[in-house]
C-alpha cells in the first residue's frame, strides 16, 4: 500500500501495482500554474492522477484505463482531491473529451517484443498489446492542447523505440535517465514532449539515481523529488 501524507493508495484489485515508475512520473512531470486539464493514460490505481491533483490545486484530472477503474475511483474518494479527479473505463484510442488537455502523462505497457506471460492481466499491463506506441502517439496528438506537453516513463530500450515512433510528430523537450543505484546503468527514461515544430529547441537532459546502494536508502535527489508524497521517508 502506497501512503500519501494524506491517505493511502489501495491496489488489491489492480493487476499493475504501485511502483517506482509511477511515483517518479507523477513527481517529475512538468506542471505549470496555467495547467487546468490533465489526463493520465492507463491510470491503474489512479496513483499518478492523484499525484497530479495534489500538485495542481486548480486542475481537473481525468484517468482512463482499458481495465476496471473502480479501484482508482475508491482511492480518489478517499483522498482530499476526489471532486477534481475523474475516471473512465475506455481504451484511449476511443476516448473523447470536450476540450484538449494541457498535460498528458502515461506509464504505459512497454515490453514490445518480449514473451507474454500466462496471466492475462499482467500481460495487458506490461506488454504493448492493447496500446502500441504508434497508437499512444496518435492519441496524445489528438487529445493534447496546442501548447500542451506529454510525459511518459519507459525502460531505456523502449524509450528509444518510442522516440523513433514520435520523430517528426512529437518533439522531445526534457529527458531524465534513471539509475536504481550509482553502480547500475540507467534502466528507465522519463521523457517529456511537445508538438513538433519548425523551431524545436534542444531538449534538457539530466540523470537521476534512486538509491545509494544500501538497503532502503534513497539518494537526496530522489527524496527531494518525491518527498511531498510519502507519509514516511
Amino acid at each position: 500500500m502506497f501512503r500519501f501524507k494524506q491517505f493511502s493508495i489501495r491496489q488489491d484489485r489492480c493487476p499493475m501495482k504501485v511502483g517506482t515508475d509511477g511515483v517518479l512520473l507523477g513527481a517529475w512531470a512538468g506542471v505549470r500554474p496555467s495547467d487546468r486539464r490533465m489526463l493520465d493514460i492507463g491510470t491503474g490505481t489512479g496513483l499518478i492522477a492523484l499525484m497530479l491533483a495534489q500538485r495542481a490545486q486548480d486542475a481537473s484530472v481525468t484517468g482512463v484505463d482499458i481495465d476496471d477503474v473502480a479501484q482508482a475511483r475508491e482511492n480518489a474518494d478517499a483522498s482530499p482531491w476526489g471532486d477534481r479527479v475523474f475516471f473512465e473505463r475506455c481504451p484511449v484510442q476511443e476516448f473523447r473529451a470536450p476540450e484538449p488537455f494541457d498535460l498528458i502523462v502515461s506509464n504505459p505497457p512497454f515490453f514490445v517484443d518480449s514473451l507474454t506471460c500466462p496471466d492475462e492481466g499482467r500481460t495487458a499491463a506490461r506488454h504493448a498489446v492493447h496500446l502500441p506506441f504508434d497508437e499512444l502517439r496518435d492519441a496524445v496528438l489528438r487529445l493534447m492542447a496546442p501548447a500542451g506537453r506529454f510525459a511518459v516513463v519507459l525502460p531505456t530500450a523502449e524509450a528509444e523505440r518510442f522516440l523513433a515512433v514520435c520523430a517528426g510528430r512529437l518533439a522531445l523537450t526534457r529527458r531524465t535517465d534513471v539509475r536504481t543505484t550509482p553502480r547500475h546503468p540507467a534502466k528507465r527514461a522519463l521523457l517529456e514532449f511537445s508538438r513538433a515544430g519548425a523551431a524545436d529547441a534542444a531538449p534538457e537532459i539530466s540523470e537521476l539515481t534512486v538509491g545509494t546502494g544500501e538497503h532502503e536508502c534513497y539518494t537526496p535527489e530522489y527524496r527531494a523529488l518525491t518527498r511531498d508524497f510519502y507519509l514516511k521517508f
